[in-house]
């Protein structure tokens, strides 16, 4: 079979190339409203290529958001069923100054293609597209498929949970598969055994009731950026310790065998740093840059701003700064209770020369998936198939929100198998998604099908 497959995918790898790069032209960022309509037609061509690769059935459904689409390609009710999910929204393109190329204009430089959504998640659901099109076009399917592809990850998927309970009949399933992440490295491939939660914040302080002259009243009126960086500045401490209050109650600790197993994937600290363009790096003390960023907490700034930042100088004394805040959660950390904990914390802290207000933006659970279930074995089996190696079980740094609802509502378990690189440059500009690694997932994908259709 895997002749077969490889035959239709060299055939037609230049198409399945062109039609993603199609739809990475389609500007669908759900966070800003002036992209409605382009959301819209971003969902309806991507029904579009779903019953092209052979799904019976596909239709736009409407949520209290932006819409869904659903797709399916069932073959006999006594097969198992994978439901592939994914996303077609993307992050906005800011600062657009620092794109080499224009985000919705996808260009190919060494072999990599630059645009936003490539690697998340529009180059990676649309390999399962693909996959598709192979097991239907050469009559090999061993399960039955069903496709939910959403369009508001990117701002924490807050209607999917009411539509997903609505819908359950519909996306019945025995398991997930979802290629919103990340693998090691093509030489090293890996597979995510779990994402963190998140919890997001913005916080606002307000000094004087208007903007002021800084030197007729600096020294005496408190400037609110100031107090601001200071209480970011408070919740870490010597040793980048979160130091909020409650901030750890709950967190599970990984064991020496879980961190042993972590610390195996091959790791250079100078080209991590390299890459990164830094001298050092920064974290949790007692913890390595693979512990910090998939088995620990975090807190991380993601924006602040407030007085004069346009071109020269102004000396103003600002009334108002503001920053956004995100919170990465590992298992057992509940998000609700967390951004609690952060709003009062902020708020509790501030002097009276200022007053803050905090509310929630969003936030998700982490999740954590069994190693020893049929569809990971089936990932696992697939990946050693076309790579040549055993992939090395990691836990993935980055939230995908609707895993947790996903697994409550349906009643089954999340299958991580993505595709994409820590370097590709998601949420910043020149993202980026490699031609090799989206191929390689489309060579992959039907592996899975074929062992777990083989293993249920």
């Amino acid at each position: 079979m895997s002749q077969v497959w490889k035959e239709y995918q060299e055939k037609n790898k230049d198409r399945f190339l062109n039609e993603m790069l199609d739809l990475l032209r389609i500007p669908s960022i759900s966070a800003k409203s002036e992209h409605k309509a382009d959301m819209q037609k971003c969902a309806e061509a991507v029904k579009k290529s779903l019953l092209d690769a052979g799904c019976d059935k596909a239709e736009v459904m409407a949520t209290d958001g932006h819409p869904a689409v659903y797709g399916e390609k069932l073959i006999d009710p006594s097969k198992p069923t994978v439901l592939v999910y994914g996303h077609y929204d993307v992050q906005p393109p800011e600062p657009l100054e620092l794109w080499t190329n224009p985000p919705f204009e996808p260009t190919i430089v060494d072999g990599k293609i630059f645009a936003r959504g490539s690697a998340d998640d529009k180059g990676q659901f649309y390999m399962h597209v693909k996959a598709l099109e192979i097991l239907s076009k050469t009559n090999s399917m061993t399960t039955n498929i069903k496709f939910l592809i959403e369009g508001e990850e990117e701002v924490g998927s807050p209607n999917l949970g009411k539509f997903v309970a609505a819908h359950k009949d519909l996306l019945k399933a025995d398991v997930i598969l979802i290629s919103d992440s990340s693998m090691l490295s093509m030489k090293n491939p890996s597979l995510d055994t779990g994402v963190r939660g998140l919890s997001y914040i913005e916080v606002e302080v307000t000094a004087a009731n208007r903007d002021l002259h800084s030197g007729t009243y600096g020294g005496a009126v408190a400037n609110p950026i100031t107090i601001l960086a200071k209480m970011i500045a408070s919740c870490h401490d010597k040793n980048n310790h979160i130091t909020i209050p409650g901030f750890y109650d709950d967190v599970v600790k990984a064991g020496k065998k879980e961190r042993d197993l972590i610390n195996k994937a091959p790791y250079s600290e100078r080209e991590y740093k390299k890459d990164l363009g830094v001298k050092e790096l920064w974290g949790e003390k007692g913890y390595t840059t693979y512990e910090r960023t998939g088995i620990r907490p975090t807190i991380e700034v993601n924006g602040i701003w407030g007085g004069y930042t346009g071109e020269g100088a102004k000396t103003v004394l600002p009334s108002k700064a503001t920053a956004k805040i995100s919170a990465r959660l590992v298992p057992n950390q509940s998000s609700k209770k967390i951004t609690k904990k952060l709003l009062k914390y902020f708020q509790s802290i501030a002097p009276k020369s200022v007053t803050v207000k905090a509310f929630e933006h969003h936030g998700g659970e982490p999740y954590m998936t069994p190693i020893d279930s049929k569809g990971y074995l089936a990932a696992e089996k697939a990946v050693k198939t076309t790579f040549g190696k055993q992939p090395i079980p990691v836990r993935g740094g980055g939230s995908i929100p609707i895993c947790s609802i996903l697994e409550k509502e349906l009643g089954i378990k999340i299958i991580f198998m993505g595709f994409g690189l820590d370097n590709d440059n998601l949420h910043s500009p020149n993202e980026k998604y490699n031609i090799e690694n989206y191929y390689k997932g489309i060579e992959t994908i039907p592996y899975f099908h074929k062992f777990f259709g083989e293993m249920s």
